[in-house]
C-alpha cells in the first residue's frame, strides 16, 4: 500500500503545480471550478495508467517512445500561450482556467506520463483489472486531493504573486518548466 501511495504522490505533483497556477490566475476560491479541475486531474491521472496497462501488449514500444514528447508539446504550447497572453491587455488574454476545454487539456497534458506507470503495472504482474483497481483509485484520489490543495494555495498566495508579477507569465513559465522536466527525465533515462 505504501508503494501505491508513493506512486500516487509522485504522479500528483504536476497536478498540484498546475492547480497552484490556476488558483493564482483565478485569484479567488470558486468551489465549482476548483472541484471540476480536481476531478479532471484525478480522473485522467487514474485513466492514463489504465490505458497504458490495457495497450501494453500491442503498443507499449510506440507509447514509451513518444509519451514524453506529447506531454512536452502540450505543456509548452499552453505555457507559451500563457506567457504571450500575459503581455496582452487582460481582456485580450484567451487562456482561461475556468474553461472546461482548458482544464481538460491541462489534465491530459499532466497525466500523459502516467501511461508509463500503467505499462509498468502490466510488466510487474498486474494481470487483471481487479488487481489494478486499488492503485488506480489511489492515484485518482491523491491527484484529486493534491489539486484541491494546490488550487487553494494558489488563491491564498496569489495576491502576493499578482502584486509582484503577471500570474499568467509565472504560470506559463511553470507549465513550460514541467514540460521540460518531463522531457529531460525521459530522454535521460
Amino acid at each position: 500500500m505504501l508503494e501505491h501511495l508513493l506512486i500516487s504522490l509522485a504522479l500528483a505533483m504536476d497536478c498540484f503545480a498546475v492547480s497552484v497556477v490556476c488558483g493564482v490566475v483565478i485569484r479567488r476560491q470558486e468551489a465549482g471550478i476548483m472541484l471540476r479541475l480536481a476531478f479532471f486531474f484525478g480522473f485522467f491521472q487514474a485513466l492514463m495508467p489504465l490505458i497504458g496497462w490495457a495497450l501494453t501488449s500491442r503498443f507499449s514500444t510506440y507509447l514509451e517512445a513518444v509519451d514524453h514528447w506529447i506531454a512536452f508539446a502540450m505543456l509548452a504550447f499552453i505555457g507559451g500561450k500563457m506567457i504571450r497572453d500575459s503581455f496582452k491587455a487582460e481582456e485580450e488574454a484567451r487562456l482561461n482556467p475556468r474553461q472546461v476545454k482548458t482544464q481538460l487539456v491541462l489534465a491530459v497534458a499532466t497525466s500523459i506520463d502516467a501511461l508509463a506507470v500503467g505499462i509498468t503495472y502490466a510488466c510487474t504482474g498486474y494481470s487483471s483489472l481487479s488487481r489494478l483497481s486499488t492503485p488506480l483509485a489511489a492515484i485518482g484520489l491523491v491527484s484529486f486531493g493534491m489539486s484541491l490543495i494546490g488550487f487553494s494555495l494558489g488563491v491564498r498566495f496569489g495576491e502576493v504573486v499578482n502584486q509582484k508579477m503577471r500570474p499568467e507569465l509565472l504560470g506559463g513559465i511553470i507549465l513550460m518548466g514541467i514540460g521540460i522536466k518531463i522531457l529531460i527525465e525521459h530522454l535521460g533515462a
